[in-house]
């Protein structure tokens, strides 16, 4: 597929990098969250780190996350306001705001789709994830990957799981990693703003505006358990709720699949 240049911008400014963000690029690191881990004590504020090769990442349940050249992994180091428990509700601010960036960068919103818990999804295949680690008592990394260039090479996949896509297959648009990271961290910075003055219910609601499958028939799978049900919502703790045949279920974690 041929290339083509990006379209005009139609939201946030990837050239006005947010006040009060800190930002670091390597050219080799073995993860963006180890290096988060490593930092954050020092650390005054807000930092983006932004990995142009990494060489150990990492996925949810400590699943290898493989990264060919080109494409994006960075980690935001932060300190949360609130109590631990809401840190998880971060995973929505960081996905609406990798939605944002996407449409920003390709300026087609009806490709791009948000799966619960973490993942973004273009023309239905899986084109990023979100990893939250908690850093200490303090500090909180969201890990982001991205195929902006390339598809990871990798074993079979699990039955059930979509394929990778990227970017550029999926849409003809070519970006670099540098330049996807202020996109990113302007969409994120504003949507950081909405969940700290008005709370998760603005972020909940476009959340699910973006939702894959909601009010359709999906399967939650847990090490132990499996529940089939309707996709009926998530709450105001950012829980799945379905509708399944022996009453209502709330789960906190599972991995979804259509």
């Amino acid at each position: 597929m041929s290339t083509r240049p990006l379209p005009p911008q139609t939201g946030h400014s990837p050239s006005v990098w947010p006040d009060g963000y800190g930002r670091r690029i390597l050219d080799e690191v073995d993860s963006t969250n180890a290096e988060a881990a490593r930092i954050a004590p020092d650390l005054s504020g807000p930092e983006w780190i932004l990995g142009l090769k990494q060489n150990a990442g990492r996925g949810r349940r400590g699943r290898a996350w493989v990264m060919p050249s080109g494409n994006f992994a960075a980690t935001l180091v932060l300190q949360p306001p609130g109590p631990q428990a809401t840190w998880a509700l971060r995973s929505f601010v960081a996905a609406l705001a990798l939605h944002d960036a996407l449409v920003d960068v390709t300026g087609g919103p009806e490709c791009f789709a948000l799966k619960w818990p973490n993942d973004v999804l273009l023309n239905g295949g899986k084109l990023a994830g979100i990893l939250l680690e908690g850093l200490g008592a303090r500090h909180l990394a969201i890990g982001i990957g991205v195929n902006l260039a390339d598809i990871p090479a990798g074993g079979e996949l699990p039955e059930g799981a979509l394929a990778p896509v990227s970017l550029l297959s999926g849409t003809g648009v070519t970006i670099a990693p540098e330049t996807f990271l202020e996109y990113l961290a302007a969409s994120y910075a504003e949507r950081e703003r909405e969940l700290v003055t008005y709370g998760f219910a603005p972020i909940r609601a476009a959340w699910l505006e973006r939702a894959a499958r909601l009010g359709q028939e999906i399967v939650a799978r847990t090490a132990t358990s499996e529940t089939r049900g309707l996709f009926d919502t998530i709450d105001e703790e950012g829980y799945l709720l379905l509708k399944t045949d022996s009453g209502p279920c709330r789960i906190a974690a599972a991995d979804i699949y259509f």
